[in-house]
């Protein structure tokens, strides 16, 4: 994954209303229920049904490292699909984005004028449209490269443009990201 793909998935947890299940027996049964049988489970996470059913019986307690961080990445996935839906539908339609990043910016304006890139530290509201633009690109299963262009187009107009309100010729250039968190 990347890093916006991340603060996305990360953004969208923090909608949830009840916390994921936290062992493995119960992450276990979770996605035996919601896959509809042991096997599409065991499809799902590259194990063999029998695994499945041993987990289910409780014969086995600690999975792999690797098989366990599947297994919490599918069960986080699938976990409160309506819960989710609600919270990006209004971030879309009503409520927006936050982004809180830590990045490299850089612009060019009119000919003959530059500003060397210098890292920013932003948080700024983006509104819904933007916020629209970004997770139809993210249910699309855009690049993170794509959509990182979005929320520098974004940015460039809402922070640095102040919405068409000056530096009309501005390009910004977003790059060397530290880090970067989504809210809605």
């Amino acid at each position: 994954m990347g890093i916006f793909r991340d603060s996305l998935d990360r953004a969208t947890a923090n909608t949830f209303t009840r916390p994921l299940p936290k062992s493995p027996q119960a992450q276990m049964r979770f996605l035996v229920k919601s896959a509809k049988g042991t096997r599409a489970a065991a499809q799902m996470l590259g194990i063999s049904q029998r695994t499945v059913e041993r987990y289910l019986k409780g014969q086995i307690r600690q999975p792999r490292p690797e098989l366990a961080a599947r297994l919490a990445k599918e069960a986080r996935q699938r976990w409160q699909p309506r819960v989710r839906a609600r919270a990006q539908q209004q971030a879309a339609t009503t409520s927006g984005i936050t982004i809180e990043t830590r990045a490299r910016f850089g612009f060019t304006a009119a000919p003959g004028t530059t500003d060397d890139a210098r890292i920013r530290l932003i948080t700024q509201h983006l509104p819904p449209d933007y916020a629209a633009r970004l997770l139809d690109a993210h249910t699309a299963g855009a690049t993170d490269q794509q959509l990182q262009d979005i929320a520098a187009k974004a940015l460039q107009e809402i922070y640095f443009k102040d919405r068409g309100q000056r530096a009309t010729g501005l390009q910004v250039a977003f790059t060397d990201i530290d880090y970067i968190e989504l809210d809605f």
